[in-house]
């Protein structure tokens, strides 16, 4: 895992004939939980993120999309327009290493499948497959909260990264969706979540922040459009989360926002990034990001700062 390159060439050959641009999500994605992405088939329960030859310094990179209700428009888009923007950008600054983790995220209380995770690749083939084996189930409780900690618990307790455990490194892991958080997770669900006799016991949300941020820089993005009109949602977060909890307006720039928060984390030019993409996302993502000044290399550096557009 984690061989191979990146090529916007190769993943337009690769959607071209696979006819993604013309099928519907259900035709795009798998209709039932793919044994790979299944959390409880981890290989001795742990996902690795390691360096190779072609990677030497890799960076692990987390994405975990909400298929809950009408979120699942944000994979579609991903495989059929925005995905390649993420790596075109990650790659033109300076973000050459990359591996990409996919994983996916509904409710835990009311959903057969709560959580999914693939494999941390960077050849291109191999992403497109992830991405189209998640199960979009469209559920979620109806309650304005899904199960998006479930993510960090897997980040934070089974994954080893050559970036952290060699060079102290965090990688990124986002998740993404428009409503709140459940705040507890048992013991007993997380066993049968991991197929396993024992767990670590119960946790809450907090928790599992915390976990996953001694290994990650953790962010949440709230995308606006088609959200709920709730403050207390964005609150909740806020509260948890800090600068680290993103909102954006347009959900079509989650490819670049991703692409531009670890390039400008990982040492990129802030105006130099946003220059390469669109106005409007652009414009978006400096809204975005203008609170995200402590995680700059250097905070009094007028060249990184976020310009206004």
């Amino acid at each position: 895992m984690g061989t191979g390159h990146y090529s916007s060439k190769t993943y337009q050959a690769v959607t071209n004939s696979r006819n993604y641009q013309s099928k519907s999500a259900d035709q795009i994605f798998s209709d039932s939980l793919k044994l790979t992405m299944n959390p409880a088939n981890l290989k001795n329960g742990i996902r690795e993120c390691r360096d190779s030859l072609d990677h030497p310094v890799s960076i692990p990179i987390m994405v975990f999309v909400d298929v809950t209700g009408s979120m699942g428009r944000i994979p579609y888009n991903l495989i059929q327009n925005n995905f390649p923007k993420m790596m075109n950008t990650l790659v033109s600054h300076g973000v050459e290493d990359a591996q990409i983790c996919f994983g996916a995220i509904g409710d835990h209380i009311t959903d057969s499948v709560p959580l999914q995770i693939g494999q941390f690749e960077q050849e291109t083939t191999k992403l497109i497959d992830d991405l189209s084996n998640i199960y979009i189930e469209g559920g979620g409780g109806g309650q304005c909260m899904e199960s998006y900690p479930l993510a960090w618990y897997l980040a934070g307790y089974h994954t080893s990264t050559d970036a952290y455990e060699k060079r102290g490194a965090k990688g990124y892991l986002f998740t993404i969706g428009d409503e709140s958080f459940h705040s507890q997770y048992s013991s007993d669900f997380i066993k049968r979540m991991m197929g396993t006799a024992e767990s670590l016991g119960d946790f809450t949300a907090e928790q599992l922040y915390e976990k996953a941020s001694e290994k990650y820089h953790v962010f949440h993005v709230h995308v606006e459009d088609r959200s709920y009109d709730t403050n207390y949602i964005k609150n909740e977060w806020i509260q948890l989360l800090n600068e680290n909890f993103l909102v954006l307006r347009n959900s079509n720039s989650i490819a670049e926002l991703i692409g531009t928060t670890v390039s400008v984390i990982n040492g990129a030019n802030m105006n130099s990034v946003l220059n390469t993409l669109s106005d409007h996302a652009a414009k978006d993502i400096s809204n975005t990001l203008a609170k995200i000044q402590s995680f700059l290399p250097d905070k009094n550096d007028e060249g990184s700062s976020i310009i206004t557009l």
